[in-house]
């Protein structure tokens, strides 16, 4: 069982005897999806912790998404819920990279796919190049993050 699972369990039978019901729903919810992972497919299995960060991950940015678009349907309630939720979530998340721990990434990936090449990195390579980045990552930045700076440096 990962790590993650673990620590949600633990705070789960926190929040029942603190009778906390914000985070009782909202731990259940995110067992539940990790649970729901572990069963998905032809046969039961335990997640390993990045598979584990991948669905809280998920879960987060799809409370965030969601908060967004009751703001944008003017149901405040109901975005400061989601909102709520998502920032909770965050917590079982690991630390996010600053900007210039994700460069540095960035640049020494570039700097061996270079080297691999013989060659600087075209566009045709940004997909091998943005994959390997997200494995070094590893949940700790934002694909979209990681895509945007690629092609700024494949186009500089």
């Amino acid at each position: 069982m990962g790590e993650i699972k673990n620590r949600l369990r633990k705070d789960l039978t926190a929040a029942m005897k603190q009778r906390d019901d914000f985070a009782k729903s909202t731990i259940r919810m995110a067992l539940a999806a990790i649970q729901y992972a572990e069963v998905a497919g032809d046969q039961a299995r335990n997640l390993s912790e990045a598979e584990e960060i991948a669905i809280i991950t998920k879960e987060q940015r799809s409370r965030t998404e969601s908060a967004q678009t009751y703001a944008d349907a003017g149901r405040p309630e109901l975005a400061e819920k989601e909102a709520a939720e998502a920032d909770f979530l965050t917590r079982y998340l690991p630390q996010p990279l600053s900007q210039d721990e994700l460069v540095a990434i960035v640049d020494a990936q570039m700097a061996a796919t270079e080297a691999e090449l013989g060659a600087k990195p075209t566009m045709r390579q940004m997909g091998a190049v943005v994959k390997a980045v997200n494995e070094k990552v590893a949940g700790r930045a934002d694909g979209k993050t990681v895509a945007g700076l690629v092609k700024a440096r494949i186009n500089s």
